[in-house]
């Protein structure tokens, strides 16, 4: 690839494996800032060598590209929290008492079932100064908050740490906390908190000030809740109030990404700008006026939208090709793409394991790459037709590009994507148009009937076309079997194919066809070792207890019949089918013995009866049975005691203490998650 030789795209993929293996390896500070010393030295040496002997500037490469490593690691250490000595997490190390926490409410999450979720910074801890970002969980109740983003809130409550997934292969929500940098959270009661009277205004407040003017004047003005929730999603990145049944609609009809504002979104704003500015004199003031006017405008709508990690990179990123058409320059989109991915790694490096920013950077780099070679396959000389055709490629360039990520992340992948952006794509630069006017004269209480009207019925009519589409269920191919092994091997694969296509040589033949062989090699490796692993494993499970007994990639199910009938539907065995490889299925009723590997398993239910002399080496209590369990262990001495999730919390507290002074290690999924027999 001739992007390859650009000297700075080599340099951000050493850098980008510096943020990875310091994401991985987890060096400590004072290291990782002796090998940058070490490194730069190395680096001033290798320059001044080059200078005088100059067929020996590979030496200054070399070089170049360990420092870049060695810089790649040191800013993700350097925006790690734990080594910020003024974070609060320092604070509450190894402490499980209540907390008094000052805290300033940054930005509005998705509300749960159970919780209204606040994303805040903590300004004290026990009346000490510290900072840091915490996930505020408000209970929900019949009382009502009036909480906006920069209030200032006290509350006295533990400040929880994030635990692993409670059952094996779930999605690690803690971890995803984590790399936003928010290192704990705090669960308390409406009644419980003490709101200031002083507000903090800072870009947050105004951001979230601007967009709820925008809504609260076009809620005024009539716009329909449903259409409404959508605009503020399409347009102002916030998808907080969209209906799940929406959402869905728009996964399976291979369109959630208009849903997220991205390169795309951003591309028609500044087309948009470029055409009202159009008229401007092409004088050396009236560009750098209208140069300053777009980036201007481009950053104040980063800030409405709440500068999520997508928007920052498709701002930043549109900033840059802006420059390059004030400069008249024939500006490398390659060029442009990496400049701007490598400038916002430097400032938030975190910002690359954010799976919308790992998706929407492939699929601009795979629309610029393999989107012309498509296109060479057919060029239609009717502009209708090739208006449809490069709509086609752009979307088959996408979405093969972040096939692989797709499939490892959610495991499942939409057949009518193509249609769905073939109908989209061309209605929506007219919506964001429209809607972007709409959102300006909201702004300023100034809406009128003439432009709301006609952008409501635009988006219904998106909803209704998404929504026919998303009812082709059988198109959308779920729970499909994928690990990190095959997602970079079938990237090998779709990298080789493209290069041959580009320049069809015998060489490059032979590196596909080995690149085939690798992923094939992946999917033997991956089926060979999902067949070897025998397990038996008690769920954490609120409702009732279940079982799974897996002898390779056969599972037997235990539970009872009402958890049986709807296995289909519980996301947590799904999840660990998924991730296993697993083939078959069988569903069986809960006993009282199971025997796995020379083990004898009790479960002691409800109805606390057990034989004598069982001698168990595994005892499993559920349904809170009322039983003395000091006398029990005295007389059968088991190797282990489990509680699952389905016991009293009072039931479990004292089992444990009676554990602890008995000797016998004690097991519950609500504390340390699932249990594993092998």
């Amino acid at each position: 690839m001739k992007v390859l030789q650009f000297p700075l795209a080599r340099i951000s993929l050493l850098f980008i494996a510096g943020i990875l293996s310091a994401y991985y390896l987890k060096p400590d500070l004072s290291s990782v800032f002796i090998i940058v010393g070490i490194v730069f030295v190395s680096f001033i040496l290798s320059y001044l060598f080059s200078i005088k002997k100059i067929n020996q500037k590979i030496y200054f490469a070399i070089a170049t590209y360990l420092l870049s490593f060695s810089i790649g690691s040191a800013t993700l250490v350097v925006h790690n929290d734990y080594f910020d000595k003024d974070n609060y997490i320092h604070l509450i190390e190894g402490s499980d008492e209540e907390h008094t926490i000052s805290i300033t409410l940054r930005e509005k999450l998705k509300t749960t079932s159970y919780n209204e979720r606040y994303v805040a910074s903590v300004n004290f801890i026990d009346g000490i100064k510290t900072d840091g970002k915490i996930l505020l969980n408000i209970r929900k109740s019949s009382l009502k908050h009036n909480l906006e983003i920069g209030s200032n809130v006290l509350l006295k409550e533990n400040i929880l740490k994030h635990k692993p997934p409670y059952n094996p292969d779930q999605f690690d929500y803690g971890k995803y906390l984590e790399n936003k940098s928010i290192l704990s959270q705090v669960y308390v009661d409406v009644q419980d908190i003490k709101v200031s009277d002083e507000v903090t205004k800072d870009i947050w407040f105004y951001s979230a000030k601007f967009r709820n003017t925008i809504i609260e004047n076009l809620k005024k003005s009539g716009f329909n809740e449903k259409e409404l929730n959508v605009v503020n999603a399409l347009i102002l990145g916030q998808q907080q109030d969209i209906s799940p049944e929406v959402m869905l609609d728009y996964q399976y009809a291979g369109a959630i990404h208009i849903l997220s504002v991205s390169g795309l979104h951003v591309g028609y704003i500044l087309l948009f700008l470029n055409f009202l500015l159009g008229r401007v004199p092409k004088t050396r003031v009236g560009n750098l006026t209208k140069l300053l006017t777009i980036i201007i405008c481009l950053w104040a709508f980063a800030v409405i939208a709440g500068l999520s990690p997508s928007i920052v990179r498709s701002v930043t990123m549109f900033s840059f090709v802006a420059i390059g058409m004030h400069l008249k320059r024939k500006t490398n989109n390659f060029h442009t793409l990496i400049v701007s991915m490598l400038l916002i790694l430097i400032f938030e490096p975190s910002f690359l394991f954010d799976v919308g920013f790992q998706l929407s950077y492939l699929a601009l780099f795979f629309i610029l790459w393999l989107q012309p070679v498509l296109g060479e396959i057919s060029k239609p000389e009717n502009k209708i037709c090739k208006y449809l055709w490069d709509i086609i490629t752009v979307s088959f360039a996408a979405q093969i590009g972040t096939l692989p990520l797709s499939i490892y992340y959610f495991h499942q992948f939409p057949g009518l994507f193509f249609i769905t952006n073939l109908i989209i794509l061309p209605a929506l630069g007219v919506i964001m148009a429209l809607g972007v006017l709409v959102m300006i004269l909201a702004l300023f209480g100034t809406v009128t009937v003439i432009l709301i009207k006609p952008l409501e019925y635009s988006i219904f009519g998106l909803n209704w076309i998404i929504g026919w589409i998303a009812s082709f269920e059988s198109f959308v191919l779920r729970d499909i079997p994928f690990n990190i092994y095959m997602e970079i091997s079938l990237y090998g694969v779709i990298a080789m194919l493209i290069l041959w296509f580009e320049k069809r040589t015998f060489k490059r033949l032979v590196f596909s066809l080995l690149a085939l062989i690798v992923f094939q090699i992946s999917l033997l490796a991956t089926k060979y070792y999902s067949e070897t692993p025998q397990e038996m494993l008690v769920f954490h499970s609120r409702k009732s207890s279940i079982f799974v007994e897996r002898n390779g990639q056969e599972l037997k199910v235990f539970a009872n019949d009402s958890i049986l009938k709807n296995l289909d539907d519980d996301r947590n065995l799904k999840s660990f089918v998924v991730a296993n490889f697993i083939e078959t299925i069988k569903k069986e009723k809960n006993g009282n013995f199971y025997y796995f590997n020379s083990k004898k398993i009790f479960v002691m239910d409800s109805s606390a009866v057990y034989p004598k002399n069982i001698n168990p080496d595994v005892v499993v209590l559920t349904q809170s049975p009322k039983i003395n369990l000091e006398r029990f262990l005295k007389d059968h001495k088991p190797d282990i005691i489990v509680a699952d999730a389905s016991n009293f919390k009072t039931y479990i507290s004292r089992w444990k203490a009676t554990c602890e002074k008995q000797k016998i290690p004690f097991h519950a999924t609500g504390e340390k998650g699932f249990y594993r027999i092998e």
